[in-house]
């Protein structure tokens, strides 16, 4: 009587794979891969290093949680300050963030927009952003009070933040 080959086991389902990120450590918040970059507009500026489509998030920034008045003080005699309030009492300072999209500079015509949600400082792109270009944003209302001028070189640039 001819012997019947043994069927190979059924194959058991793949664990799922093991997180390479630690415990605790939170994840990268950037949804599109930016660069930090030597700016014409001021210091350092965030650039896009791949195409970002429009209307999609780019990122955000995180940093340290503090109370308005602790970022006001923090801020002054600073000439770079990375520090977003987020509401009249509650601030991000991400001076000490590893986050790219911190070196988003101003413009009086940018291609991005900064959103505050749930507590979160998160960058949308208003148009399609090619891989190169810098990522800015308009600030709005800044501590300044219109005695720092804008160097964005946009057309109708208002001159000051």
């Amino acid at each position: 009587m001819p012997r019947l080959a043994s069927l190979p086991p059924a194959p058991t389902p793949a664990a799922p794979a093991a997180s390479t990120r630690a415990k605790g450590v939170p994840s990268d918040p950037q949804k599109y891969a930016v660069a930090v970059k030597p700016s014409r507009i001021d210091g350092q500026g965030a650039f896009a290093a791949e195409p970002v489509p429009a209307r999609r998030k780019i990122g955000e920034i995180r940093g340290e949680a503090v109370s308005v008045r602790e970022a006001r003080r923090r801020a002054k005699g600073r000439e770079r300050i990375m520090i977003v309030e987020l509401s009249e009492t509650r601030a991000i300072d991400a001076t000490h963030s590893t986050d790219p999209l911190r070196f988003t500079n101003h413009s009086c015509r940018p291609n991005a927009a900064m959103r505050i949600r749930q507590g979160r400082v998160e960058f949308y792109a208003m148009r399609d952003i090619a891989p190169g270009e810098e990522i800015t944003v308009n600030y709005g209302e800044t501590h300044h009070e219109g005695r720092l001028a804008c160097r964005c070189g946009a057309p109708g640039c208002v001159g000051r933040l």
